[in-house]
Formats: C-alpha cells, structure tokens, sequence
C-alpha cells in the first residue's frame, strides 16, 4: 500500500498485522478523484483509520488537518510511523469510534469525513454501516456542505436515514463507496 499523489506521492506505508483491511489503491484513487479540489485545505476526520491510508492521502494532497481516530494500538502505532515517513502531520486519537462520537462535543467540524469500519458486525451484533448512518453526532461532525464518504460491503443493504442523503454509490469488486451529503432540512435535535 502506497500514496497515491501529493507531497507524498509513491511512499509506502505500514500497515499493522492486526485485523485490518486497507483500501485498495485502486478505489482510493477513485475517492479522491471524486473528491477533486475540495480536499484542498480540508479539515479532515478519518474513522477506523486503520494504518491512516485515506487521513494520509489527504494530507499529501492538501487537506489541512486530519484527525486519526482508531482503537486498535497497532495500528495508531502504524499511522504514527507513516506521518513519520511521510512527513506530515496528523492528530492521532486512539480510541473506539462511537465512543469518541458519544464525547466529541461537535464543536470541531469536518468538511471530509472517511470511515472503512470493518465489514463484521460490533460486538453487540450490529452493522457498522446502520450504525454510522443512524448516528447523529456524526452528522453534526460534518460541515453542512461537507462530505461523507463511507466504505461497506455491497451486499450489505443501506439504512434509509434522516441525516444523510447519498449523492453518489460506486462498487470496486468486495467494496462499495458511499459519498453522503447532510440534507438541507435535517435537524440534529
């Protein structure tokens, strides 16, 4: 696994032996040309980080800050050592997701936020997926024009939610992206 583009175009990077599934080049290339220009001094929020490769790329790229939020300490260990190599720098919070969204006082917005949570259920037996779409502090997280863009299994069915609108669904083989925009008339009360 490497960066794709940017400052830090072509580096490889660390990815921690602990039961991680980073995203294939291919379909990270492809959110970030979907992206486009608006990861451009992007404040970034980048959950179930992984070994950091979406919050990573977006740094190299031009986003101007990216929050790391991972449980796993492999892996903030991976991420740390890949800001490292790549010379960029990075927040990095090393706790379990919904947890930092039950603390997260919303005060800090996002105009991009990525989660690739791990296609098993929590350990409580729900989909990640429900739970993330369904999850209010996470919309108040993002910029009301910001992006969310969500990796998930394509069989897995999408929830119908009152935060999210979807705006666009691609599939690449065993992963189906989600990019998913706050509607207008959505309240977060």
């Amino acid at each position: 696994m490497r960066v794709i583009a940017g400052s830090a175009g072509g580096l490889r990077l660390a990815v921690p032996k602990s039961r991680v599934r980073p995203t294939m080049d291919r379909v990270k290339a492809a959110i970030f040309s979907s992206l486009g220009g608006a990861i451009i001094d992007a404040r970034v929020l980048d959950l179930f980080a992984g070994s950091g490769a979406l919050g990573i790329e977006a740094l190299s790229r031009g986003a101007a800050s990216v929050l790391f939020v991972e449980e796993d300490r492999q892996s903030t260990e991976a991420i740390e050592k890949n800001l490292a190599k790549t010379k960029l720098g990075g927040r990095v919070r090393r706790q379990e997701v919904f947890e930092f969204l039950r603390r997260s006082s919303g005060l800090e917005r996002f105009q991009i936020i990525f989660a690739d949570p791990p296609y098993e259920k929590t350990k409580s037996g729900e989909r990640f997926t429900e739970k993330l779409l369904t999850n209010k502090e996470l919309a108040r997280l993002l910029e009301f024009d910001g992006v969310f863009v969500l990796e998930k299994r394509p069989a897995e069915q999408t929830p119908a939610t009152k935060f999210w609108d979807i705006v666009r669904a691609r599939k690449y083989g065993a992963t189906e992206v989600l990019f998913l925009r706050r509607p207008p008339s959505a309240s977060m009360t």
